[in-house]
């Protein structure tokens, strides 16, 4: 039934963005203009949630201009699709992983990084500083697309189907589905399992499926999109702190007036503010039914030789983007001033062959 359902919505999907395609660049009657905004989580998702108040903010100030059509659950296709489509202006805005825009900016790796954040504090703060996101959500004009906020995604841990992750070894010869970006390819090749890249909406039936034993992602994708039916470990390693990004095309953002960009810019804040403080209850919600309803175990090993393993990608990458260590040396900043509180949380130590600095000190 499950897999009827998803064929279904494939359909229909297909057909929608024919339709969406068929009218790009056009207005409906009365002058008023799509905005049309995909991503590919369900419609209880807090991400939904907050783009649909965007929505009724957008509208309540320029309704009588633009109209703001929200499309969920990959209507509009993959992340990688949707990217695609907002490049060229098919579609305005979408949300996409950071690990999906690694393949488009070099800059996105950074964000990428295991174990780059010390706390969801650190992390946060980090995030809301526009020296540290400005030059990677700027670095995809000339691609024809830019970043206009960061959407929070958790933390990132393993869940299996039958073999519970307590360690790094216990992932050997396991196949795990990771986001499309050579920096997750690469973590899963050090931790010893075997990277499946493949889009999210695939995930499911491979599952079901046994074409992968396992998957990594946040507690929603057990509920929300159903893989807690099938994977019964959830293992908190933490081993990534990763946001989604909301992008939005250049030519219809430069498009704007200076009075409707402000409007936009204080609509992009206000989905930030309501995905946030929608995120913790739903978290929560989503580990309980996880746990009580689909029979999910959650595990809580120990995360640093996790952490060990992963850290050579550190100055792997510093070596490869120079450029980026100003922005990196800022996030170790935060993570000197937002430690990890518990056993549980991460802690971000830097690598012994990369110069440290007084920010990277005080994590000793």
């Amino acid at each position: 039934m499950k897999q009827y359902r998803r064929m279904c919505a494939v359909m229909v999907g297909a057909g929608m963005l024919a339709a969406v395609l068929s009218g790009c660049g056009s207005n409906e009657g009365g002058g008023r203009q799509s905005v049309r905004i995909g991503h590919n989580q369900a419609t209880d998702h807090p991400t939904n949630v907050a783009l649909l108040e965007f929505e009724k903010y957008i509208e309540s100030k320029l309704g009588d201009k633009y109209d703001v059509e929200i499309y969920p659950s990959e209507l509009l296709g993959s992340q990688t699709d949707m990217v695609q489509l907002t490049q060229t202006g098919a579609v305005d805005f979408c949300v996409a992983s950071n690990s999906i825009l690694e393949t488009f900016s070099e800059n996105y790796t950074l964000f990428n990084l295991p174990y780059l954040f010390a706390s969801a504090e650190a992390y946060h703060a980090a995030m809301d500083d526009t020296e540290v996101v400005d030059p990677i959500f700027e670095s995809t004009k000339k691609a024809g697309f830019e970043a206009v906020t960061w959407i929070d995604a958790g933390t990132r841990n393993f869940y299996t189907v039958s073999v519970p992750i307590e360690a790094p070894e216990d992932l050997k010869g396991l196949k795990i589905r990771v986001q499309q970006s050579p920096t997750n390819v690469r973590m899963m090749d050090l931790l010893g399992g075997s990277a499946t890249p493949m889009g999210f909406g695939d995930v499911y039936t491979a599952l079901q499926s046994k074409v992968i034993d396992g998957a990594e992602n946040n507690e929603m994708a057990l509920t929300s999109n159903g893989h807690g039916d099938v994977c019964k470990y959830y293992s908190y390693d933490m081993h990534q702190m990763i946001p989604d990004i909301l992008i939005g095309n250049c030519a219809f953002l430069e498009g704007l007036s200076d009075e409707e960009r402000e409007i936009f810019e204080e609509g992009f804040a206000l989905v930030n503010r309501v995905e946030r403080e929608e995120w913790v209850n739903a978290v929560e919600a989503a580990k309980e039914r996880a746990e009580h309803d689909q029979g999910v175990t959650f595990l809580y090993p120990d995360t640093k030789p996790f952490q060990e393993t992963c850290q050579a990608m550190h100055s792997e990458m510093l070596g490869q983007y120079p450029d980026l260590k100003p922005i990196y040396d800022k996030i170790l900043e935060y993570n000197s001033r937002y430690p990890a509180e518990t056993e549980e949380e991460v802690v971000c130590m830097p690598s012994d062959d990369l110069p440290v600095s007084e920010g990277e000190r005080a994590l000793h």
